[in-house]
């Protein structure tokens, strides 16, 4: 009998992943919009809030995408054009531009990666890639919609920089693929019996 396949793991992390970033992002601009303001709510007084900043100078385009440009008001949201702590962030298009595409090539190898054999019976490592796959994706949604990251969650207390569900399956992902990593049996070496 063969291994079993995870492959629907990965799958349905990468979907659950997506999903509840995009949702989340949709729900949280739309109820902060505060006429293209922007508003901030404590979940954690003294910690963390959610906030929605909106850039009045950006103008949404003129094609079809645009009531999922404008869902939560006429401003659109004021978005990250860079990576991890606004790495990049200076050079708008161009980061934005290279983080598309950096993000679409990852989503490629990640799906040809974890629907190998090899790794899609392995269900912690396929765990991992899954989250990586949703984050990614859904950053990627809003580099390609809104020409960069929709952020919303924010640690004010420790100044962390606001981010959003996508990071959070980014990061949680990463790190169980660290752990499967450093968790791997060891290969025994060629010609030496175990």
């Amino acid at each position: 009998m063969g291994k079993p396949s995870y492959r629907w793991l990965l799958l349905t992390l990468a979907f659950l992943g997506f999903t509840v970033d995009q949702a989340s992002k949709y729900f949280m601009f739309h109820w902060l919009y505060n006429d293209g303001l922007g508003d901030s709510r404590e979940v954690v007084p003294g910690w963390f809030r959610v906030i929605a900043q909106f850039d009045p100078e950006a103008k949404p385009c003129d094609c079809a995408l645009r009531s999922a440009q404008t869902w939560s008001g006429n401003v659109l949201p004021r978005v990250n054009h860079g990576a991890l702590f606004g790495m990049g962030g200076s050079q708008k298009g161009y980061a934005n531009g290279f983080f598309l595409f950096v993000s679409f090539a990852a989503s490629i190898a990640i799906l040809v990666w974890g629907t190998r054999p090899s790794v899609a019976s392995d269900r912690w490592l396929t765990a991992a890639l899954g989250l990586i796959l949703g984050g990614t994706l859904g950053n990627l949604y809003d580099r390609a919609l809104f020409n960069g990251v929709r952020d919303f969650l924010y640690f004010y207390k420790i100044e962390w920089p606001v981010f959003n569900f996508a990071d959070c399956c980014l990061v949680v992902g990463a790190g169980m693929l660290l752990i499967s990593a450093i968790m791997a049996p060891a290969e025994p070496e060629p010609g030496k019996e175990s």
